[in-house]
This record gives C-alpha cells, sequence and structure tokens, in this order.
C-alpha cells in the first residue's frame, strides 16, 4: 500500500527489524556437493546424494555461536534435487541415499537455536526443465522458462511455504528467466503464503549500486552478489522503481572461501579478510549473508566452524573497545 514512507509492501518497522539481524548464514549444501559441480546438470540419480552424519542443527548451532541471527537454506539448486520430500516429482531426498527432510530438520533447529529460518530456492533448474532452457544449454540472455515448469515452481514453493511454518526470508534465485507477468504473481502468491517474510528476487553480481527492474523486480531486498556495497555511495535503500518510492535494504552474500558449496580443498579466507567483509558490508548499510557449505557427511567442516568463530571473537574485541560495528 502507498504511504508517505514508500510504496513497498512490508512497513519501514519490519524492513528495519531485518536489517537489524545484520548478519546470516547461507547454507549450500545438496546433490552439488556430491557431484563436485556447483551448476550440476542434474544427471546424477538422486541416490548419490547420501550424507552419513546429516547434523542439521550441527550448522545452526554453528550459526548462533557465531553471532549469526538468520540463517537461508538451499531448498533446491540448480541441480534440481530438493531437501525436503517434494510431491512434484522423484528427485528428492526421499529418493536419495539419506532420507531424512532436511527442511524440516532445518526450521526446527533454527527454532530451537533462536535463528530465523529462511528457504532458498533456484529458478534454473537443469533436471525439471519441462522444455525450457537453462543457462546450462544456452547463453545467459536466450534462458528461458516454459509455462509447465512455472507451474511446477509455483507448486513446489507452496509446498515449502505451507508446510513448515513461519518463514522469515524467501529467495529467489536467478529470477530473470521468468517472465515479469508471471515473477508479480509469484511474489504477490508469496506474500500471501508468508505475509511477513522478506522477498528475495536475486539481482545476482554486482555491488547493488545498479537495479535491473527487468531481471529482479518485484523484490523486497537487493541482492550484492560476489561484491561489498559502493565505496563511494554505500547501500542506498530509497530507490525510484518505475515513478514509485521503495526502501529496499541490501544484503551482501559471500561464501567463507571461494565456493558456494562444500570443495575438500576451498579453505576460508584469511581472519583479516573475513572481519574487514563484515566491517565493510555493515558499515555500508547492508547485512552479510556469508556461504557456508556442509561437507559430504552432512557437517560443518571445523576450519569454516574455527574460522566462524575467530571472527565472532575479532568483532566482540571492537565492541568492547567501542568501536561502532555499524
Amino acid at each position: 500500500m502507498a504511504t508517505d514512507k514508500g510504496h513497498q509492501r512490508l512497513s519501514l518497522r519490519q524492513l528495519k527489524a531485518w536489517e537489524a539481524l545484520g548478519y546470516g548464514m547461507f547454507i549450500h549444501f545438496g546433490i552439488s556437493t556430491f557431484d563436485g559441480y556447483e551448476l550440476s546438470k542434474g544427471a546424477k540419480p538422486s541416490t548419490l546424494y547420501a550424507p552419513d552424519k546429516l547434523d542439521v542443527d550441527q550448522w545452526i548451532s554453528v550459526a548462533r555461536d557465531a553471532g549469526m541471527k538468520y540463517a537461508v537454506l538451499t531448498t533446491k539448486h540448480v541441480a534440481g534435487h530438493c531437501l525436503w520430500p517434494t510431491r512434484c516429482n522423484d528427485y528428492h531426498v526421499g529418493t536419495s541415499g539419506n532420507k531424512t527432510d532436511v527442511v524440516a530438520a532445518f526450521v526446527t533447529a533454527c527454532a530451537k537455536r533462536g535463528v530465523m529460518p529462511g528457504f532458498y530456492y533456484c529458478s534454473w533448474d537443469n533436471h525439471n526443465r519441462f522444455g525450457s532452457l537453462t543457462p546450462s544449454y544456452t547463453n545467459w540472455g536466450e534462458a528461458y522458462t516454459t509455462e509447465e515448469y512455472r507451474e511446477f515452481q509455483w507448486r513446489q514453493l507452496e509446498e515449502l511455504l505451507t508446510q513448515y511454518g513461519v518463514i522469515g526470508e524467501v529467495w529467489i534465485d536467478i529470477p530473470g528467466v521468468l517472465p515479469r507477468d508471471y515473477r508479480n504473481k509469484l511474489y504477490a502468491q508469496i506474500a500471501r503464503w508468508q505475509p511477513d517474510a522478506v522477498i528475495m528476487m536475486n539481482h545476482g553480481i554486482g555491488d547493488g549500486s545498479q537495479f535491473n527492474v527487468a531481471y529482479a523486480w518485484p523484490t523486497d531486498l537487493i541482492a550484492i552478489e560476489r561484491f561489498l556495497p559502493n565505496s563511494h555511495t554505500k547501500h542506498q535503500p530509497w530507490r525510484e522503481i518505475e515513478g514509485k518510492k521503495f526502501y529496499l535494504p541490501g544484503e551482501v552474500c559471500e561464501p567463507i572461501g571461494k565456493e558456494w558449496f562444500y570443495v575438500e580443498s576451498d579453505q576460508p579466507r584469511s581472519d583479516a579478510e573475513l572481519l574487514g567483509m563484515y566491517l565493510v558490508a555493515r558499515s555500508r548499510g547492508a547485512n552479510l549473508l556469508l556461504d557456508v557449505g556442509p561437507d559430504r557427511h552432512g557437517l560443518i567442516p571445523k576450519r569454516y566452524r574455527d574460522a566462524l568463530l575467530r571472527l565472532r571473537r575479532n568483532l566482540n574485541r571492537l565492541e568492547k573497545s567501542g568501536i561502532a560495528l555499524r
């Protein structure tokens, strides 16, 4: 509803409460963890996914101990394999080497540990194409989805957003393969399913200073992927979109190392770099969603856990010395 405080769907109070969370954990986990390809073509059997020590509560315990206030789980990535037993097809945990409903375990762990849960869902799907042409098989600008795929995506999101309780953030990745009219309807429906959630249509790689309406509108947030907010302007939440004023908070998303999914050789960034990432993101007006990929056992590796805990100790030292962290 239009108000003198902007035309955004959520109130400034709600959006500033999300901004106050400040720091979250992005969790990339799925069949890409096991086949070794971030942009997996989804051709491997569901049984390849087989974590033998899966402990979702450990993930969220690490997030809480690291000082993170929210977490966003990749419920379905490019491979199309789902971390919940979807009724829409048979490529999911229920037909895999570990039948745990990871989505349910994630929401339970978040409630137990006082962490706000968020769901990521990718519109680029190499396994469930229904005649779509994904960026794996064509140039980015030529990728598209069919009406049949979009109906599939709608049904899957309905499962996710009506069966697992209250969700604080809904991430739709690669929204540009969805037509604008469908995105408008999907955004409105997500808001009906989860009225208090912030909805992210991921704008993608960039520092957030520019926003491509044709690719990622409508949205409640602006993604700042693989970059930090512009050093001169910082993140500017007030934006004019199609002649109307909106308050759009920013969210930096970066991996703790180089890779989104777990890779054995991928080491965490240095303590100095992680501290700098946090301080720059927060001081320039954006939240930091730091990605940490569980390994093939289904656990966050010790090297990542230790790096996160050192970051928290470094932040605590700065706070004790009176340095403002935003």
